[in-house]
């Protein structure tokens, strides 16, 4: 009944923070109230969303991935019109300061041209500021998508549709992103994964929602869907991405995707799929060269320099080195600097370049080996003296299980596939049992000498041929 007449009253006024405060407490308890929920500040009420301020990206996420369905049910009971909470990082927000400057949330703020799932799940907004055309790093292998990209952002449906694709790691979100960011003042945006597509997809058929997923994706302006391949088998999620597709084309709304490889080779996708993907403008973005790398490194380095206030040196020489020997991917290039970085924080020094080696030992020469997940599995089941099919097969016997857990380990390990990925190369396990098998081999490691030893061994022979150690 207090709910009841809260929003009889309120249905025409502003909405009163503190009240919801007030309630928060209530709801979630003092102590989680007091750790996460009082650090929320009120910015701004439009006319069917409000927006939030908080002092941290890691707080944002926590706040959105745990209780952001919860406050905006109880946002509701106070003012039903509200349908979606954003929540804007504001360095130095306060709860004593909730009101920032009007200017200031118009341009920082997410419009209300991007698109939210109304009264889903997860109310969040997948475009992330800080990925913009300005500070992708270019070079030879990325400049055309990078220039395809921009010509899609500036001149609306001059590419429809842009199919993206290339290895993980390469910039491909990054350019999505970009689009998005630039396209979202005046258009409707959707920015989604393909994994969170299906997500959504089946949580409209559970929940008889169907009507309104068709109308809420179909609506948008410009939609891009990212890591399609993730699509792969379903069927009945690819009717309905296809349906979608086509709408949106008609309608003559622009759509962007992006892959990890050309539409030809996407496996268990429907045929008249891969057709449309490829009826637009198809571009892969290659590895990156050793200028671009260098250039990456270079600018990495400059930002960790302002963010350790300058007291983080590391030489042009350990810069080169790594350019030089990280070949894989962008983010690779980024984890190993990251490394150096933990290196020196933990040690108080910059390591030479014999230390980057050791600190570096399991990506270096990565690609020269051409490390395969076909090789892992390979020189394993030779160990363990069993066959490839066994290692495979449904069977769980122990003397199976370790040498399957212990190839699942190194091949998250050695190289860059994704937990799905590694699934389906496992005969189709689930991504579940993939991250099992890791975190086994990871706490046996701790408390056998013998398994561990026996591990680096094999990795050992993978990265370096080093046969003689095994």
């Amino acid at each position: 009944m207090k709910n009841k007449n809260l929003l009889n009253k309120s249905e025409n006024s502003k909405i009163d923070w503190e009240k919801i405060q007030f309630e928060m407490k209530n709801k979630f308890g003092k102590d989680i109230y007091e750790s996460w929920l009082k650090k929320i500040d009120f910015s701004e009420e439009f006319n069917d969303y409000i927006l939030l301020s908080v002092s941290t990206r890691f707080l944002r996420d926590w706040i959105t991935s745990r209780y952001l369905d919860q406050i905006l049910q109880l946002v509701k009971t106070f003012k039903q019109e509200i349908n979606r909470i954003e929540i804007l990082i504001v360095e130095n927000s306060s709860i004593t300061n909730p009101h920032l400057d009007k200017n200031n949330i118009e341009k920082n703020s997410f419009k209300n041209n991007v698109s939210f799932i109304k009264d889903f799940v997860f109310q969040y907004n997948r475009i992330d500021p800080n990925k913009n055309f300005d500070n992708f790093v270019l070079g030879s292998s990325n400049k055309i998508a990078f220039e395809a990209s921009k010509k899609v952002a500036e001149n609306g449906t001059h590419y429809n549709p842009l199919y993206i694709y290339g290895g993980v790691g390469m910039g491909k979100t990054h350019l999505l992103n970009s689009i998005g960011l630039k396209l979202k003042d005046t258009n409707k945006v959707m920015f989604i994964s393909a994994e969170r597509f299906m997500y959504q997809f089946v949580k409209s058929i559970k929940s008889n929602d169907m009507v309104k997923f068709k109308e809420y994706f179909r609506n948008a302006d410009v939609f891009l869907i990212d890591d399609v391949q993730f699509m792969n088998g379903k069927e009945a999620m690819q009717e309905e991405f296809f349906h979608t597709f086509n709408a949106l084309i008609d309608k003559g709304s622009q759509v962007i995707i992006s892959a990890d490889r050309p539409p030809n080779k996407l496996n268990k996708i429907q045929e008249r799929i891969k057709s449309r993907f490829s009826g637009g403008l198809v571009i892969d973005i290659q590895q990156p060269d050793y200028d671009l790398r260098y250039k990456i490194i270079k600018i990495k380095t400059e930002e960790l320099k302002k963010y350790y206030s300058n007291n983080l040196n590391i030489s042009d020489e350990i810069q080169k080195f790594i350019s030089s020997e990280v070949k894989n991917s962008i983010r690779e290039l980024v984890g190993a600097l990251n490394r150096i970085v933990s290196f020196s924080r933990i040690y108080n020094k910059t390591p030479n370049l014999s230390e980057t080696k050791v600190v570096l030992k399991d990506l270096l020469n990565l690609s020269e080996n051409k490390v395969t997940i076909d090789t892992i599995q390979s020189l394993v089941c030779k160990f363990f003296k069993i066959s490839k099919n066994e290692m495979l097969s449904s069977r769980r016997s122990r003397y199976l299980v370790r040498p399957r857990q212990t190839a699942i380990y190194l091949t998250k390990l050695l190289t860059s596939k994704s937990l799905p990925e590694i699934g389906r190369e496992f005969s189709n396990r689930d991504h579940t049992t993939v991250i099992h098998s890791i975190k086994t081999i990871e706490n046996l490691k701790k408390n056998d000498p013998e398994l561990s030893s026996n591990i680096d061994n094999l990795k050992n022979q993978i990265l370096y041929n080093n046969s003689n150690e095994i």
